[in-house]
């Protein structure tokens, strides 16, 4: 490993980090810096460019939504000045389920796309994937009534964080990529196809 590449790694790290807490504090003007121009981000709840997320989180921030991030081990793979990073992360949100305060907790990765213009690394796509969740009320008394057969409509690695993100009104799409399956298949195969391209050649389709 040489100095330029220990370096690039450093940078993709600190920006990755960045983006969890900057994100989380609400440090909207440094979470914008994260992300390229053309950046776009992929969860259950959104699907788009980068700016059109930070405007929405705002509004979610603003309305007491509560979504948390907590990162772990990260492996990046480097080709010139092209990357991809998996981090190992957990996504913990807090809401009304049936009027039961709930904690969803849901582990998985951060699969970036990312690139450096002009001496920069920013993110241009962010997908995660979603490998297992949980639901656990707030207070251990309280027994949310769940209605079974809603809750199976959603993916297995995401079906407890879908469920209480469409009680408080949101839109859940229903095919990330989770552990195992052709979604995170073709995610892995965008990746690679990624790595192979040159900065100008042909840009990665969001979707």
């Amino acid at each position: 490993m040489d100095d330029t590449d220990l370096s690039d790694r450093v940078a993709i790290r600190h920006l990755i980090e960045n983006w969890a807490v900057w994100r989380d504090a609400g440090d909207w003007e440094r979470f914008a810096t994260v992300w390229h121009d053309d950046g776009w981000m992929s969860a259950t709840w959104f699907q788009g460019p980068a700016a059109e997320f930070i405007r929405v989180s705002k509004e979610g921030w603003a309305k007491g939504v509560s979504i948390l991030h907590f990162l772990g081990g990260m492996s990046i793979d480097l080709s010139g000045d092209r990357a991809i990073a998996q981090t190992k992360m957990t996504i913990s949100q807090r809401g009304p389920v049936h009027g039961v305060e709930c904690d969803v907790v849901c582990t998985g990765r951060f699969y970036d796309f990312l690139e450096k213009r002009a001496g920069k690394w920013g993110v241009v796509r962010r997908q995660p994937i979603y490998e297992k969740d949980r639901i656990d009320p707030v207070d251990p008394a309280a027994v949310p009534n769940i209605d079974p057969a809603n809750l199976l409509q959603y993916p297995v690695g995401y079906r407890h964080l879908a469920y209480i993100q469409e009680q408080i009104g949101y839109r859940v799409k229903r095919d990330m990529p989770g552990l195992k399956g052709p979604e995170v298949e073709a995610l892995y195969r965008q990746g690679q196809e990624w790595l192979g391209q040159t900065a100008s050649q042909a840009k990665l389709a969001a979707v």
